[in-house]
């Protein structure tokens, strides 16, 4: 499965869209991150275990989005578009869509 954020692959034209495909998840800081990060907060530098946690939630939402891509038949993913909200204190929603597409090769 092709995923970009560009409207056009070189080579491909889009044969058919599909739809938006799209994927999310939920996550919860844990507690002895939470603390540790608190911590940091007042020493400075980077808050790695959230930056791990973000890194965790950006993958799972992407592969929730190709799932879904592959689910209707798409072979691409084009203007792909990641979001991150705060649901409550503590919790965070990353979202990923983008256009789910057909792809044909370009003769030449």
């Amino acid at each position: 499965m092709l995923v970009t954020t560009t409207d056009f692959v070189p080579g491909y034209e889009v044969a058919e869209i599909i739809g938006v495909a799209k994927g999310s998840t939920i996550r919860a800081k844990h507690i002895g991150k939470d603390i540790m990060a608190g911590l940091r907060h007042l020493i400075g530098g980077e808050l790695k275990g959230y930056t791990e946690m973000l890194n965790e939630a950006r993958d799972e939402a992407m592969a929730r989005m190709v799932t879904e891509a592959e689910k209707y038949g798409a072979d691409a993913i084009l203007n792909v578009r990641l979001e991150t909200a705060e649901i409550m204190q503590g919790a965070a929603e990353v979202l990923s869509y983008g256009t789910a597409v057909k792809l044909t090769k370009l003769l030449g």
